[in-house]
């Protein structure tokens, strides 16, 4: 039985680019809790807060709860639930999961073959980061589970993907002419330019392409507030795009509200003329599937 294999195709409902992580994030958690204590049950009341959580946070918008995973993710053949009547999950009702003690925990052959080959915990752990999260959220997610990886097992990338991302970053870097998007940040040591990446508009694990048309040059602070829903790309009142601010942001400092608040509603700085804009597709996928919320007027002052 290949684990691996069996980690990147969880049954997840999709529909058109539809995000549904709850079960890879239930699972990161349950690889996390194995790491701390193997033989560790996960009782659902005593979990609950914590999967919520991550479902808020590295979720779609919409409202969900986590009895969902915790129940299907049983058919994948990785996590077994119980309760105090014996083995079986008693469905996705909160009430009757929190009612009946249920608790769950990874298979007996999984517990086994990660005790057998404690590599394995890594390389499913970058499978289901892989197919369900963007990079600039890797290192944070494993924090937010509590999963402790070796080095070269989250810097592990294949020599393709290497010359992928370098050929993308390049790409959209020159399209934008090395500044950022949001906020035209451009700068440079020396002629190299630092601080600025490439981020996918549609993300890669959602059949996101390489190219500029799914590509916009920001710097490192605004891409990971792209990534988490905070910032996101609406129609322009002319040509071009503008910039979404989540009205779910918060922040009350000079810093929050000059790189953040105030970029509501401006203008998307680039692409340069003869370069191909974000295709409307890609756009659509972000805003349905990671912005946050509903976007925050622009400030008077």
């Amino acid at each position: 039985m290949d684990w691996v294999e069996r980690t990147a195709q969880l049954r997840q409902w999709t529909r058109s680019g539809t995000r549904a992580p709850h079960k890879p994030l239930l699972f990161l958690y349950a690889l996390s809790r194995f790491q701390q204590d193997a033989d560790d049950e996960l009782r659902y009341s005593a979990v609950e807060e914590d999967l919520r959580g991550l479902l808020a946070e590295y979720g779609p918008g919409n409202r969900t709860t986590p009895a969902y995973p915790f129940h299907h993710l049983v058919s994948d053949g990785v996590w077994e639930v119980r309760t105090e009547r014996g083995p079986g999950s008693p469905g996705t009702g909160i009430r009757e999961l929190r009612a009946t003690g249920a608790a769950g925990r990874l298979t007996p052959e999984l517990r086994a073959a990660l005790r057998r080959e404690p590599s394995l915990l890594g390389r499913m752990t970058r499978v289901l980061l892989d197919l369900n999260f963007p990079p600039s959220l890797h290192g944070e997610l494993c924090e937010a589970v509590g999963l402790e990886l070796e080095e070269a097992e989250t810097a592990l990338l294949s020599a393709a993907r290497r010359q992928r991302d370098r050929r993308m970053r390049e790409m959209v870097l020159t399209a934008y002419e090395y500044q950022c998007a949001f906020c035209g940040y451009d700068g440079r040591i020396g002629a190299v330019p630092v601080g600025l990446e490439a981020a996918h508009v549609r993300w890669r694990a959602f059949d996101g392409p390489d190219g500029v048309e799914n590509g916009l040059c920001l710097c490192s602070l605004h891409h990971k507030l792209f990534d988490k829903g905070v910032l996101g790309l609406g129609e322009g009142h002319g040509k071009g795009h503008r910039i979404l601010v989540s009205q779910s942001f918060v922040g009350h400092s000079t810093a929050a509200r000059e790189h953040v608040i105030t970029l509501a509603d401006r203008p998307l700085i680039g692409p340069q003329p003869g370069v191909r804009p974000i295709a409307a597709a890609h756009r659509s996928w972000h805003t349905s599937q990671v912005f946050y919320g509903s976007p925050r007027p622009a400030t008077t002052a």
